[in-house]
């Protein structure tokens, strides 16, 4: 009788699973009691940081995002540590010259990092040549990235070809990264036993979806009969909803067939109930998505950016125009050359089609879509709309560019460096600079006020008195397009010739 293949698996419960549920905001303190757990369960890998972790930490908990990276390293010296990154965005939302994104990949290697999955949001190859080339350099996991979505454009035979782009960079894996829970189960064994053809049995092959659409867990059983290596998945106590799948379900779900997990089941436990003990602090964060939302298969929007419309519409007195949003989102994403929707372009996609209703279709333009639109995000696999193009043009007062976008960019780093030096409270150390240059009117006010040490925004929240009928706020991800953003923002929105700032406040 032959042994079963053993499928690793990537645990989210430090990084997505808390950035997808509660907006981000789990605080360290809350996640070091599961570390020795989570370190000797079995897993592959643990991802811990990336994301949206990085804003959240100095934004939200007043912690040194460094400083957790090198605590989950010592309490957790026995599995890989994985980050999220953004590409040529790094973990910021703004391309950053070549010299910048070497030295974060390098100080995020020396701080803890063994494996870093490397995405960019159109999934243009010239955005992820760089940040790829810079981990292979430092000797970790290099992991290049398909962005997944559906689309008239979007085949197979597309995946592979960049798939195989990735691997000519140096790429050590591939992961299929399916941020809207979209991957039906026979598309997952198609594109899987494609990727497997055409790379080789060598080349391993991950998964990752979110649960939203209910149909997902069954895509991660044909991903594994296809031929995947290794699939996430995160603690039960912090799954379901615009999350992702249990990672206890899918040790179940194999039983009895020729795969198995090396998973310690009694861990698995404690890890579970420890989490179960912690949501209950974070109530007010949490999502209003809890159950399946097949709708996303049409507008594509993923589940929490729902949440982040609805409130966006209702302090414009508009909340019952959000099925015109949604069934606008396709006719932008379509205009836009079908991005995948994903961290920064769901987030641009969605806020201009909200405009689209509300004002007209692109009388009002947001300075993130006009750049979209004029290829300073980066190259779409389809053709963009002519029209929208010049109201871009138009919106933005520059040009349409072709090249990659960060061959624009002038070296920057001494420049960074100097005006972060300058700041009180800065340590002078290349990490602060780093923080700096990915958010650095955060990061000014983070610096200020470090030596107050971390802020547990889910035990103040559960000692704070709640009145009976108090709205509960919606929440979820940024990074994977999970949204809602939890602070304002405001976008630079060019009408009439002039310059408006427009700041979106949560309710």
């Amino acid at each position: 009788m032959s042994m079963p293949k053993t499928i690793d698996v990537t645990e989210l419960i430090l990084r997505d699973a808390h950035q997808s549920l509660m907006a981000t905001r789990m605080a360290t303190e809350d996640m070091i009691p599961a570390c020795e757990d989570l370190d000797r369960a079995g897993f592959w890998s643990l991802e811990c940081w990336g994301g949206a972790t990085f804003d959240s930490c100095i934004r939200f908990l007043n912690e040194d995002p460094w400083e957790r990276l090198r605590t989950f390293k010592r309490l957790m010296p026995n599995t890989p540590l994985q980050m999220l990154l953004r590409g040529q965005n790094l973990v910021g939302y703004r391309h950053y010259e070549d010299g910048v994104v070497d030295r974060f990949v390098q100080k995020a290697a020396e701080n803890g990092i063994d494996v870093f999955r490397v995405f960019d949001a159109l999934n243009d190859i010239r955005n992820l040549g760089r940040a790829l080339e810079a981990v292979r350099r430092t000797g970790k996991h290099a992991q290049g990235t398909i962005s997944y979505t559906t689309s008239p454009f979007h085949t197979v035979a597309g995946f592979v070809k960049l798939a195989v782009q990735l691997r000519e960079l140096g790429a050590d894996s591939i992961c299929i990264k399916d941020m809207a829970a979209l991957l039906k189960p026979q598309p997952a064994y198609d594109l899987v036993r494609a990727l497997k053809t055409a790379l080789g049995d060598e080349v391993r092959v991950h998964v990752h979806v979110h649960a939203t659409t209910g149909v997902t867990l069954v895509s991660l059983m044909k991903a594994i009969e296809a031929g995947a290596d290794c699939v996430d998945t995160a603690i039960s106590s912090m799954s379901l909803g615009p999350g992702h799948n249990p990672t206890e379900s899918l040790v179940e779900m194999l039983d009895g067939t020729p795969y198995a997990t090396r998973l310690d089941k009694a861990r698995l436990l404690r890890i579970k109930e420890h989490f179960a003990k912690i949501r209950p602090l974070y109530t007010e964060f949490l999502s209003n998505i809890t159950g399946v939302e097949t709708e996303i298969f049409q507008s594509q929007i993923p589940g929490g950016m729902i949440s982040n419309m609805e409130s966006q519409l209702k302090q414009q007195g508009a909340a019952d125009r959000i099925k015109e949003v949604l069934a606008e989102v396709p006719h932008v994403r379509r205009d836009a050359g079908y991005p995948p929707l994903v961290t920064p372009s769901s987030q641009i996609v969605g806020t201009q089609a909200v405009f689209n209703v509300m004002m007209g279709r692109y009388k009002v333009m947001t300075g993130e879509f006009a750049d979209l639109m004029l290829g300073y995000y980066g190259d779409a696999i389809a053709p963009r709309d002519t029209e929208v193009i010049e109201l871009a043009h138009k919106h933005a007062r520059k040009e349409p560019i072709t090249c990659r976008p960060a061959d624009l960019l002038k070296p920057e780093w001494d420049g960074l460096r100097a005006q972060a030096m300058a700041l009180d409270g800065c340590n002078g150390t290349e990490e602060d600079v780093l923080t700096y240059a990915m958010f650095p009117q955060v990061a000014t006010k983070f610096f200020g006020r470090r030596h107050d040490g971390p802020q547990n925004v889910g035990k103040e929240a559960a000692a704070r008195p709640v009145a009976k009928d108090a709205p509960k706020t919606a929440a979820a991800a940024v990074d994977d397009g999970q949204g809602p953003v939890r602070s304002e923002i405001t976008y630079d929105v060019k009408f009439g010739g002039r310059t408006h700032k427009v700041t979106v406040t949560p309710a």
